[in-house]
């Protein structure tokens, strides 16, 4: 008890956060957003989201390093959901790095997606007998799980892909299913690949390739279609912005469009997600802005409007404080 007590008085903001993760690990949260970031009780980052029906659900990784650390600490992933974006519930935690049998760590970003009634979840983590990073898939019957590793094994190592020469090119996977039913997935670091998914959405449809027309292509790939484009944006340098390309096939050509999203406030990286919600568009996005702690390795997620021009262009994101509550 007297143990307990110092570790309190010295070190109260750290304490607060691990007992509201502990929490958080078992029952739901209620909680409403009233600016950026729209969570302040946890760290977040690394965001997904996915529309089923009238509902979003947010999935984000969890940065879990001490106040005062550099680097991550990352071992699970959560979910929240909103039918407003305002009013939030956060779920028990639905997927950590111990599903994964072949994995030894690193719940980096990810994905969800919903075919046939289950629900898909690829995410980036550090293999643990094949050098490098790689990217496994969970599923559920729920899009607020619990998953389970959905094949026993990854579907993409490092071995496997050879355009670089780091150990971390197998990561940030994005998927979408195209109007035909073909399903693809991008992931990368440095190099941005793709390939089909069978109907299975757990085996690869034939070879990894390239993605070109990506100038500067860091890594966090985010595809999505709206109208006959497709938009493939990406972090760009380092700290990163968001840049994009579009196309109108999802095989390329593509061209590239700009600057999308400036430097994310106090975080070196940046990490998107695009998604319409009841007749608007909204990016999400990570910054480093909860005073307590947050930074590089303590991020947090943020929503702000997205706008397209006539053309299909999109314009460039305006990071704000009010988040989509601006009068």
């Amino acid at each position: 008890m007297y143990k307990t007590s110092i570790s309190i008085r010295h070190c109260p903001t750290l304490v607060l956060l691990t007992l509201l993760h502990l929490v958080a690990k078992t029952q739901d949260t209620n909680f409403i957003a009233k600016g950026n970031p729209i969570i302040s009780h946890v760290y977040t980052a690394d965001p997904a989201a996915l529309v089923v029906k009238d509902t979003l659900f947010l999935f984000t990784g969890h940065d879990e390093a001490p106040p005062g650390r550099e680097g991550y600490v990352m071992k699970e992933w959560l979910c929240f959901s909103t039918t407003d974006l305002k009013h939030w519930r956060q779920y028990p935690v639905p997927l950590d790095v111990s599903a994964f049998k072949w994995a030894k760590g690193d719940a980096w970003a990810s994905q969800v997606i919903n075919r046939n009634g289950k629900y898909y979840w690829y995410v980036a983590v550090e293999h643990g007998a094949i050098p490098g990073k790689a990217i496994g898939v969970a599923v559920s019957d729920r899009p607020e799980g619990p998953y389970k590793d959905a094949i026993g094994t990854a579907l993409i190592t490092n071995n496997m892909t050879s355009a670089a020469t780091i150990s971390w090119d197998d990561i940030d996977p994005s998927v979408i299913i195209d109007d035909d039913g073909q399903a693809y997935l991008f992931w990368g670091n440095t190099q941005c690949y793709y390939a089909k998914l069978k109907a299975d959405m757990t085996t690869l449809d034939g070879t990894v390739q390239l993605v070109n027309g990506l100038p500067q292509f860091t890594e966090a790939p985010w595809i999505h279609k709206r109208g006959s484009w497709y938009y493939l944006s990406y972090a760009t340098s380092f700290p990163e912005k968001i840049r994009y390309s579009r196309s109108r096939s999802i095989n390329g050509p593509w061209e590239p469009m700009g600057i999308l999203n400036e430097l994310a406030g106090n975080s070196n990286t940046n990490h998107q997600a695009i998604i319409d919600f009841k007749g608007k568009s909204y990016f999400i996005y990570h910054n480093g802005g909860i005073p307590t702690a947050g930074g590089s390795f303590r991020r947090s997620v943020c929503i702000d409007p997205l706008y397209y021009n006539k053309d299909g262009s999109m314009k460039r994101v305006v990071m704000t404080s009010e988040s989509v509550f601006q009068d």
